[in-house]
């Protein structure tokens, strides 16, 4: 990473404010501390990470959503190695489809499909797709749901077979009531013809990201990158005040002169980048005009919760994870800890894997006593085929709020008067998945810190367009211009230089690849 100038004239006057503890929130508050910055972290919760966080119970460790280390990003991966060192390890990617109760490989292997498929299916399939290729140049209308816009690229039975249960089971509502945005950004890059070419005749470590065969992770989980950033913040200064939440912003005119926080309010500081959820700020800002307020309350979230199960034995399966798209259980994806990492899991007689199930806060599911929930895990283990309930040991229940940004047909209407808004606060800025309610893996989000702190030193980025389509590096193209979205100058005291995750189809989640 290019070096940063110390005791930057043109930074902050003062302190600058970070609300949030995730892996954007820790990366501006790591790169402000680099420069010399007088910076504090808040964070709500008695551990940093957010939904990257690792969670360790007895000894094993849970990874919550599964966090593959992969980026096109370069000036990313470089911080990445900056904080890890030799922390990191080379993993291979495996995964699977369970589908039709058949496991399918994916990456998709030719000969893996036709075999699990069948002919019929496979002919079905095929005649699906030539169907809504012959219709693309009569199409007039545009494309504004999930549905229309994977069924046009694939066919409708693919979209079918491969997108809609594993979907709709991650987010709670049809397909049809799902923006095509969120598509558009998650799949970009993959076709029908990428994957087919891709099952038949593999690239090299995989020209998409969605198909990618090995990525680092580190040794003990992804919360040891945040764990050993909150160190290096310390170390250069700044604070990282844990426990204690946001409760209140002040607006006043086109800035922010206050700040309460684990019951204090803090009115020095130049400076604000958060990460808090938009629906969470505009809640806790007291000024905020009412059409802003009402445009946050029109944001959703989808919730998740982990059920980490412990069995004696080997473990079930070599996959990282493997997807569910069986309707018959309320299970979405299960992951085998160990591989991602072996020390993941400290004793080697046993098997451990995380059992996710998405769900709202307050229903059913997210109010299930722990014990109901190890119950129901085990139980769908055993219809998969897995394993059998008498071999599950314990299990430990890990519930996450605000997992996911949900893409639904307002929410690019809510999401534009919020930022309008927002573009009008000079000492404000938002960052991450859910600062800027879109659905990044843990690089973007970053680097959408990353820019949050040029702007304190005198630039001018757009966070709103990182991960943009126009910038989002799917298919293994280098980045020629270092600032493909900037609006302003580079940095005072940087040159116009730097030393410069993943999605399949179908998956609907990866939160951190």
């Amino acid at each position: 990473m290019h070096g940063t100038p110390q005791n930057d004239p043109t930074g902050p006057e003062g302190r600058t404010l970070v609300l949030g503890g995730g892996p954007a929130g820790l990366t501006a508050g790591y790169l402000l501390a680099k420069r010399d910055a007088d910076v504090v972290v808040y964070e709500a919760g008695d551990q940093v990470g957010g939904i990257a966080m690792t969670v360790e119970r007895d000894g094993y460790r849970f990874d919550l959503g599964g966090h593959r280390f992969f980026t096109k990003v370069k000036e990313v991966e470089n911080l990445w190695y900056e904080i890890m060192g030799d922390e990191f390890l080379r993993r291979p990617r495996m995964s699977r489809i369970y589908w039709n109760r058949k496991f399918l490989a994916y990456p998709l292997e030719g000969m893996d499909v036709i075999k699990k498929l069948g002919p019929i299916e496979l002919t079905r399939a095929g005649f699906s797709y030539l169907w809504a290729v012959a219709k693309k140049p009569f199409r007039r209308k545009p494309e504004t749901t999930l549905e229309e816009w994977v069924s046009n690229r694939f066919g409708k039975r693919l979209y079918q077979l491969f997108f809609k249960t594993y979907t709709e089971k991650v987010w709670g509502r049809p397909c049809d009531e799902l923006s095509a945005d969120w598509a558009a950004q998650r799949i970009k890059g993959l076709s029908f013809w990428t994957a087919a070419k891709e099952a038949f005749f593999p690239s090299k470590n995989g020209d998409i990201k969605t198909l990618i065969t090995e990525f680092d992770y580190p040794r003990y989980g992804p919360g040891q990158m945040w764990e050993k950033m909150t160190g290096a913040i310390a170390e250069r200064g700044g604070e990282i005040a844990m426990e204690t939440p946001v409760e209140r912003l002040r607006l006043e005119g086109n800035r922010i002169t206050a700040v309460t926080a684990g019951g204090e309010t803090v009115t020095e500081f130049d400076q604000i980048i958060s990460s808090l959820p938009l629906r969470n700020l505009l809640r806790m800002t007291d000024g905020a005009p009412e059409e802003v307020k009402r445009a946050a309350e029109g944001l959703e979230y989808r919730d998740f919760l982990t059920v980490s199960l412990v069995i004696d034995g080997e473990d079930l399966f070599p996959d990282n994870w493997i997807y569910i798209h069986e309707p018959g259980v309320t299970v979405g994806r299960i992951q085998n800890f160990r591989s991602w990492s072996p020390w993941m899991v400290p004793d080697e007689s046993k098997a451990c894997v995380g059992m996710e199930y998405f769900c709202f806060k307050g229903d059913e599911l997210w109010d299930a006593p722990d014990e109901e929930l190890v119950a129901l895990a085990t139980r769908e283990l055993e219809q998969i085929g897995l394993a059998k309930a008498g071999q599950v040991e314990k299990g430990y229940v890990v519930r996450v709020p605000k997992a996911y940004p949900v893409y639904d047909d307002s929410y690019k209407e809510n999401v534009k008067v919020i930022a309008d808004w927002l573009a009008t606060v000079e000492n404000l800025q938002q960052v991450g998945r859910n600062g800027l309610h879109r659905y990044n893996n843990s690089d973007h989000s970053m680097l959408t810190a990353m820019r949050a702190v040029d702007n304190v030193f005198g630039a001018e980025h757009d966070l709103w367009a990182v991960n943009a389509d126009a910038v989002y590096l799917e298919e293994g193209e280098e980045e020629s211009n270092p600032y493909p979205y900037r609006a302003g100058a580079t940095p005072a005291g940087e040159s116009q230089r730097h030393d410069d995750v993943a999605v399949r189809t179908g998956e609907g989640v990866s939160s951190g690849d």
